[in-house]
Parts: C-alpha cells; structure tokens; sequence
C-alpha cells in the first residue's frame, strides 16, 4: 500500500508540474496567439474560424492553409480577420501558402505584439511533453499538453504523432517545448487524444523562402508546389522495381513504398457464389486539401479478381463488365476545379504478351492550375473465358509526361501466373 501511494503520489505531482509549466507557458505567449476567421463578405459571417500566431516583431502570422484557404481560392468572396487576446478585431493579408504542408504567413499591420513564438532549432526527444495552444471550439485560447512520439510512420509528407488534444479550432495553433519554442503546428487529429502535427522545419522552410515567393500570385505558387510535390512522389515510386505479389491466378505490383497501403477481402467464405471475387486496394492514406471541393496529390491502386467455371463467357463478362463500368478517379472534384476527362480506349498487355486487356486511359485538366491532371486507367484483361482481372489506378494532380511512365510500369506488373 505505501508503495501505491507513493506512485500515486508521484503521478500527481507530475500532473500538477504539467499544469503549472501549461499554465506559464499560455500566459507569457498568449499575446502572440491570434483567433484567425475567414469572413463571408456578402453576410458579415464567419465562414471558417482556426488560430495563428505571430513569428516576427513585424507582424507576420502563421496559421494553416486549409484555415484561409477559401479566401486563397475566393479572395473576392472573403476577408481574413483576426481577433487577439483582448478582443481586439481586424483584418489580415495573405503573403504566402504551402499547401503540401498545410501552412500559409499572413501579415497583421497594427496592434503589433513585441513578443512573437521563436522557432526551435531541434526536433524534441521522443516522449518529451510538449504544449499546444490553440481556440477551441470558439471557446478562447487554451493550451493542451502531450507527448512528442516522433514522425508518423507511412506518410510520404512529414507528421509528427502527438499524443493529446488536437480540437476544432486549434488547427493552425503552434506546439511549443518548455522553452516556448514551436516545435509543430496543429494540423489533424485522429480522435482518442491521437493528434498529428506539422514538423517545425517545414514552418522554417516557408520562412526562409518567404522573399522569394511573395513576388508570386497565391495561385501560381499551389501550381509550382502541387507539381514538385507530384514529381516527388512518382519519382520515388519508379526509382526501384516493383515486385510481383500473387492475386489469386495473377500477379499484381508491391509498390515497395511505406506510404502506399494495401487491403484485401473476397468471398471465399461464400460458397455458394454465382462468382469467385477478390479485391485489393492500395492507397495513400494522405492527400493535398485545395479547398473544400478538391483534394489532389494522391496514387490510388485498385485490382479485382473474378472466377466462375460455372457460367457460361457470356454471363460472365456481363457480371465482370459491371465492375469494369464503375471505375472512377478517388480525389475529390467539383466541376468548377476540373474540366471533362477525355478518355482513349485500347487493346493493350504486358510486355511479354501474358496477359490481353481492353484498356481505357482518362485526363482531365486542372483549370486554375496549368499543366496538372488527373489521369485514370482501368484495364480489364478479354483473354480467358471464365476468370478475368480488372486494374485500377488513378494519379491526381500530375504532369502528363510522369503519367506515362507509370501507366507503362503498372500495365507490365499486371499478368497471370
């Protein structure tokens, strides 16, 4: 019993050590942290609200993209507006996006704090409590402490694993160490006092580029950033050779990345089936938020297997050709952000002639951002009468050229064994 109440002893005193430290720490930066709202400008409403702080003595503010971005998409629609610890009211200016990482700089011109958040030089210590603040709910600023557990694992772009808090209304908030310097800034959360941040050196990157990109428009630096992030991407997953992984009676690329997950089921445990089905999906569990209606920046893999020695080729490939007909692109689009795809259809199959498909290849364009697309494949091998394999992939968000290439390398991974 001693022994228990000496942990449990303990326990509490660290509890109240935290609070102290949480309690400190919002006081003496409070000043520098802002409620950011996007206002409507034809109902004087708010539209989105998140929180932001300042990172220089001259009034710059960083906060997340997604919080601003219907006025990066919109900017006649809406103003960007502020609200300090005081109450104090008014409005912001956009300098700067990243939208890979979820980040924007907008700029406050009076009511200038002295004091400002120091961005660290180091990354914290896996399992070093640190403190995030943000607003909320609408509620005012509070502050949140958890634990630094290091980079998400299988993300192409940087997240650190927070353990504790992350609200509505704190996105945008930065994280800081004891120090009160930002190691983060609030970005998701997964429920459960699961939250993700993004890394500090991401915020310092967008700094130390800020002279350069200010001289452009908002939407030509999305442009810039969604095709070097795109090329990124696809550069790394056609750098290496793909593995095959048995599907069924077929072979199927392993992509050989972390970030891209794959999920299998069938119906194996359904005898009495007109057909044998599988499925794989492989995906990114990320994406790029442009705005409300479109998200981009993602590879999506889809494989189906069908079997049925019963039926005659007929009936199968109604049944089979259903599946075919319900492909479609994963990113989501409004037909304000995209135009049609335009779609060519083929006989295609692998290199050594293994497999026979009937092959349709879509692009649609991106309208505010030249020279991206959004290109879908779907095959559907014609060469076997009673078992036949349909593959899926979508790219959002590339450059025709890079497109290419990897419809070549996923047509050639896709055979029969």
């Amino acid at each position: 019993m001693r022994v228990l109440a000496f942990v449990f002893l303990s326990l509490s005193s660290s509890i109240c050590f935290a609070k102290e430290q949480a309690q400190q720490i919002f006081q003496e930066l409070a000043p520098s942290l802002y409620q950011i709202r996007l206002i409507d400008k034809a109902t004087s409403e708010k539209s989105s609200i998140g929180s932001g702080f300042q990172i220089s003595e001259d009034g710059f503010i960083a906060t997340n993209y997604h919080v601003i971005s219907g006025y990066a998409q919109y900017p006649e629609k809406y103003v960007i507006e502020y609200e300090d610890h005081t109450g104090e009211k008014g409005q912001l200016t956009l300098k700067t996006v990243d939208v890979i990482n979820d980040l924007a700089i907008v700029h406050l011109q009076q009511n200038l704090q002295q004091n400002y958040f120091p961005i660290a030089m180091a990354a914290p210590k896996n399992g070093e409590e640190i403190y995030s603040l943000g607003n909320p709910h609408d509620l005012g600023m509070i502050v949140v402490p958890g634990t630094y557990n290091g980079l998400k694992k299988e993300s192409f772009n940087e997240r650190i694993h927070f353990t504790g808090s992350v609200n509505p209304g704190m996105s945008g908030g930065p994280v800081v160490n004891a120090s009160g310097e930002v190691v983060g800034i609030n970005v998701a959360t997964s429920g459960n006092s699961i939250g993700f941040l993004i890394p500090h050196d991401k915020l310092a990157h967008l700094i130390d580029d800020f002279d350069r990109q200010i001289e452009k428009p908002i939407q030509q630096q999305i442009s810039e950033q969604l095709l070097a992030n795109q090329k990124r991407l696809l550069d790394q997953l056609l750098a290496q050779p793909w593995l095959p992984k048995t599907f069924a009676q077929a072979f199927i690329p392993d992509t050989q990345t972390d970030f891209i997950r794959c999920w299998g089921n069938s119906n194996a445990d359904k005898p009495d089936a007109l057909m044998f089905k599988a499925v794989t999906n492989c995906q990114m569990d990320e994406y790029v938020y442009i705005s409300d209606s479109l998200t981009t920046g993602t590879v999506d893999m889809e494989f189906h297997y069908f079997e049925a020695d019963e039926l005659s080729s007929n009936r199968f490939y109604q049944l089979y050709q259903s599946q075919f007909n319900r492909a479609n692109a994963g990113n989501r689009v409004s037909k304000e952000d995209i135009t049609e795809f335009a779609c060519q259809h083929d006989i295609t199959g692998s290199e050594d002639n293994n497999i026979k498909n009937k092959s349709i290849l879509c692009v649609r364009a991106y309208k505010k951002y030249p020279d991206i697309f959004d290109v879908m494949f779907i095959a559907a091998s014609v060469d076997k009468q009673n078992k036949a394999i349909v593959s899926h992939f979508t790219l959002a968000g590339v450059q025709q050229s890079l497109a290419q290439q990897f419809s070549q390398r996923f047509m050639e991974s896709v055979t029969w064994k």
